[in-house]
């Protein structure tokens, strides 16, 4: 072991760049034969979905545990997400999410999906339900929580009582841009939707003491009035921006860095697991003392890591909630449905809403 690391020590930062340079070469290369060999595999007659299972499982067969503990989860994410693109490319899935286009559910969607696709901005989040459930959609982008302001309510009601489940997910960092065609020492007016206003309250309090905040449905909506109205700005994504020819001129202006939504990806298939995975659950408990702490042991017993917990009002049930909870691990791993078996013994009501890869 020393004497590898000697050996390769011995290589000045030119040579090693340059072998780095040539495997970088040779790996772009092969990507691209892959492509073309999944194009040619699905041309042939092959279901592209049954393609990109068959290469996650492939990848997730030759990465034995083992011997390759160390790069496994990393080295499965990238092969994923080549397959998913894989599968984009030879069947243009039809997307739904909160629209307009140019929102951040557009970008987000643009992000998991890539571009080859067919947009479908919806009017609400219980529209992209819909549109999955109905089949109008092959999947749907709904935003679950975010890290400012918490749990997005809208989502949590038509999740708690659809049949739709969860087959992914994406983190978005949201930077907030303020869009328009004046500087910023003329602006008087500021658009945007209320959540993304509150976010940046304290920059425009700084910055725009003096400007009215307007609430509009959306971002997008927003760009669109700046674009019309002098002395007008925007709080926008810079895609919105470009698509209204606005000028940004003040960039990162939300008060908390590192604001991340969390999106939810609709569909109905369910992913094969891959050794970084979360299952999603729903749970309804008894109106009793300690209920909760009692369905808690579940996870415990088995050694299962909970990711989030979000109480959720039970409709028509004053003071009773429903539990969205999160976990690490597939649904088809032994510990996981030990713990779901357990828990069913402990609660009125149990849902597994999904199982996906998990997101970094």
């Amino acid at each position: 072991m020393c004497a590898k690391k000697a050996k390769r020590s011995s290589k000045t930062p030119a040579t090693s760049k340059r072998a780095l340079g040539l495997q970088t070469k040779e790996l772009v290369s092969l990507i691209l034969e892959h492509i073309s060999q999944f194009k040619n595999a699905s041309a042939d007659g092959n279901d592209p979905e049954q393609l990109s299972k068959f290469v996650s499982e492939t990848s997730q067969r030759l990465l034995k545990p083992k011997k390759y503990d160390a790069v496994r989860t990393s080295i499965q994410q990238l092969v994923n997400r080549l397959a998913q693109s894989e599968y984009n490319d030879c069947k243009l899935s039809t997307v739904a999410f909160l629209g307009p286009l140019y929102s951040y559910s557009h970008l987000a969607t643009s992000q998991y999906f890539g571009t080859n696709i067919v947009p479908v901005p919806v009017t609400t989040i219980a529209n992209v339900f819909e549109n999955v459930l109905k089949d109008d959609a092959d999947f749907g982008v709904v935003p679950i929580e975010n890290s400012t302001d918490g749990r997005i309510v809208d989502t949590l009601n038509v999740l708690s009582r659809s049949p739709v489940s969860i087959c992914g997910e994406i983190n978005l960092p949201i930077h907030h841009t303020l869009l328009s065609l004046s500087s910023l020492t003329e602006v008087h007016e500021v658009y945007s939707k209320p959540q993304a206003l509150s976010q940046c309250r304290e920059w425009l309090a700084k910055h725009l003491p003096n400007a009215q905040l307007i609430d509009t449905p959306s971002t997008t909506a927003a760009a669109e009035i700046a674009s019309k109205t002098q002395y007008a700005a925007a709080i926008a994504s810079p895609l919105a921006g470009e698509h209204y020819g606005l000028n940004a001129i003040a960039s990162k202006i939300e008060d908390r860095q590192g604001n991340v939504t969390r999106f939810a990806i609709l569909g109905n298939q369910i992913p094969a697991p891959t050794g970084n995975d979360k299952t999603t659950l729903m749970v309804e408990l008894a109106h009793a003392p300690g209920a909760l702490a009692d369905a808690m042991l579940a996870f415990k017993k088995h050694d299962l890591n909970l990711t989030w917990i979000e109480s959720f009002p039970k409709p028509n049930h004053p003071s009773e909630y429903v539990f969205f909870i999160e976990l690490e691990g597939h649904r088809s791993d032994t510990n996981v449905k030990a713990s779901i078996h357990t828990l069913e013994k402990k609660t009125q009501r149990v849902s597994i809403l999904g199982s996906f890869p998990r997101h970094r």
